[in-house]
């Protein structure tokens, strides 16, 4: 009841305040507008609204299908408004070492004058004293040369005024630029950075080392059979900026070419060197070299390295194509081009590698070890030398046409009887021969790591040509009617002295990255088994005593025991007299440490089957590098 009353008393009391708000038409008529011009304002902005969606929609349509159809040509002209800087990083060519480090070959760095043409006449005021400060810091350039390429040129950003300019001078002009007076006064002017190969030793091992013909391109020798590891791979610098330069550029850097450590010994391949010179030098005829070809291997015959190759003529690393210490300027002159490159190819050729000859009596060693190895002999016979043997109604002559009488089977390596050699080859029958032929490598590649190896495939007798001609084993057994090369003789004798091991010869041993971490090894490969230890140190006994009292006493180096053989083999065609003399030695006899094989092709004197001048060479070199290497001497290395 008293609430009823008291919600009564509230309406009442709402109809009775003055303060209440009277309903007003016009208000209401007011407001409806205003709501209604609100919904209308709404609405046209949401239609304005999508509108502009629609028209983004469209943009990015349109800049799509721009992009897709015509991106190329407009990046192309934005880039034309910029300035853009691109420029390679070349990489550096890696050096080749000898053994103990010494730099063979290496690449320094030169620089080539750029001239940016477009930027220098864009700024006309500065033309002249850019001119007047190339042509003095270069006189090689002329004003001239500048002015025809802004002229003609010039919108080209790349002239080159200059090429291999070095260091210093590159130095000098850039610190030029950068003093006060002259920073506003130079433009279009920058350096592109290059690498030169330089041969610090000259002509030294120059076939063995090759050089690089065109940039890093290696020809010949280690630069040639290396020159995928000696290369790298080039960097770049590059970026676009404006005219506050405010972009920097973007730079990646060049991977350098690796370091080659080879198996040579500088020392060692000098004393080769000069000995070879001179011997040459004193016995030249008419300014004419003393022999169409000297050459010397020196290998470590416990693991194939080679120590030293050298073959005489040589030539100029540094300037390869160089003839004029060979021949005057009117000889030049007159020489026909043909001729000149015949010239050169003489120069790089590696005899020691590339050269095909029949061996000689060198050759003798092989026949014997087979022998003693197939145990057809056992060393105690005896062989009678009556100056000749008769083979196949064919009188085939000893060296000594009256006869060695009676010989030993080390006798007949003593004397280099080549009577008691067929006699031995007899013994041993053509098909085994060639068996053996083949185990030391003749006829064979020995894969060394250099290139133009000779091959000698189709330069020895076949089984077949040897059982069908009994003369063709007569003549086989002492060295002659087929060929070998110097590395595959010298190879297989480092088996027969070293136990019989034939390793792969090899003139690099290891690589290193550009930090210096060794990064390949190049290490012993033992290729085949070739005779037994016994027979080995027989063979090395026998080779001792032509050393010691036989036709090598001329290679004896006082207070050492050296072991080896002489070969004099006449060349063809038979009746021009002409003669290639060798000698293959080891030392020290208990131990061999190293082999040396030197040879003289066609020596330029009065009579020239001769092994002495061979020897000759021979012991000179090794009178100075025994001691270099720290070979044994008499007192510790005794002949047991």
């Amino acid at each position: 009841m008293d609430s009823s009353r008291n919600s009564n008393s509230n309406r009442n009391g709402n109809r009775n305040n003055p303060n209440r708000r009277k309903y007003d038409p016009r208000r209401a008529r007011r407001s409806n507008r205003y709501h209604k011009i609100l919904r209308r304002m709404q609405s046209r902005l949401w239609l304005i609204f999508a509108g502009v969606c629609v028209l983004f929609v469209v943009l990015i349509l349109r800049l799509m299908y721009i992009e897709y159809s015509s991106g190329d040509k407009y990046e192309k002209i934005v880039l034309s408004q910029q300035g853009y800087s691109n420029e390679v990083i070349p990489f550096q060519r890696g050096d080749i070492v000898d053994r103990k480090g010494s730099v063979l070959a290496t690449s320094v760095d030169v620089y080539n004058v750029i001239l940016d043409c477009k930027v220098l006449n864009q700024t006309p005021e500065k033309i002249e004293s850019t001119i007047s400060a190339i042509t003095e810091h270069f006189p090689e350039i002329s004003e001239n040369q500048i002015r025809e390429a802004l002229k003609e040129r010039k919108d080209s950003q790349y002239e080159v005024l200059l090429k291999k300019t070095d260091n210093a001078r590159m130095q000098e002009f850039e610190n030029m630029m950068k003093e006060d007076a002259n920073k506003d006064k130079i433009a279009g002017v920058w350096f592109e950075k290059e690498y030169m190969r330089q041969y610090p030793y000259g002509s030294l091992a120059a076939s063995l080392i090759g050089y690089c013909s065109d940039g890093n391109t290696g020809a010949l020798g280690i630069e040639s059979q290396y020159n995928s590891s000696l290369n790298g791979a080039n960097g770049r610098k590059y970026g676009y900026y404006g005219d506050n330069n405010a972009i920097e550029n973007t730079v990646i850097p060049p991977e350098n070419g690796k370091t080659v450590v080879s198996t040579i010994d500088v020392n060692v391949q000098s004393i080769v060197e000069q000995e070879i010179l001179n011997w040459n030098e004193a016995h030249k005829q008419d300014s004419a070299d003393g022999s169409l070809n000297t050459a010397c291997i020196v290998m470590n015959p416990n693991n194939g390295e080679v120590l030293a190759m050298a073959s005489y003529p040589g030539f100029d690393l540094n300037n390869p194509r160089d003839l004029s210490y060979r021949f005057t300027p009117e000889q030049l002159a007159a020489m026909p081009e043909e001729q000149q490159v015949e010239e050169l190819s003489k120069l790089w050729k590696n005899f020691c590698v590339s050269n095909t000859y029949e061996p000689g009596s060198t050759f003798k060693p092989f026949t014997v070890a087979t022998a003693l190895e197939i145990g057809s002999i056992n060393g105690d016979e005896t062989y009678m030398c009556d100056g000749k043997e008769v083979v196949s109604t064919h009188e085939i002559h000893c060296v000594n046409r009256e006869g060695h009488g009676l010989l030993t089977v080390e006798g007949s390596l003593l004397q280099s009887c080549n009577d008691a050699l067929m006699q031995i080859a007899r013994t041993i029958g053509p098909d085994v021969f060639y068996d053996f032929q083949s185990n030391f490598g003749f006829g064979q590649k020995t894969t060394i790591d250099l290139p133009n190896e000779a091959s000698t495939k189709n330069l020895i007798y076949s089984r077949e040509e040897l059982e069908r001609t009994e003369s063709n084993l007569a003549t086989n057994s002492f060295g002659q009617n087929f060929n070998v090369t110097m590395i595959q003789l010298a190879s297989a004798y480092c088996s027969l002295i070293n136990g019989g091991n034939f390793y792969q010869p090899h003139v690099v041993g290891s690589m290193l990255d550009s930090s210096g971490n060794k990064v390949f090894s190049n290490n012993p490969v033992i290729l085949k088994k070739t005779v037994s230890k016994d027979v080995s140190d027989i063979l090395k006994e026998y080779m001792l005593h032509v050393v010691t009292e036989g036709t090598a006493t001329g290679a004896q180096v006082e207070g050492y025991n050296i072991g080896g053989k002489t070969g004099t083999a006449e060349k063809l065609p038979r009746e021009d007299g002409n003669y290639l003399v060798s000698f293959i030695g080891f030392a020290p006899y208990n131990h061999p440490e190293i082999v040396i094989y030197t040879i003289i092709d066609t020596p330029k004197v009065e009579d020239q089957a001769h092994s002495s001048y061979a020897q000759e060479i021979t012991q000179r070199i090794l009178d100075q590098i025994l001691p270099y290497l720290n070979i044994n001497r008499v007192d510790e290395d005794p002949v047991e």
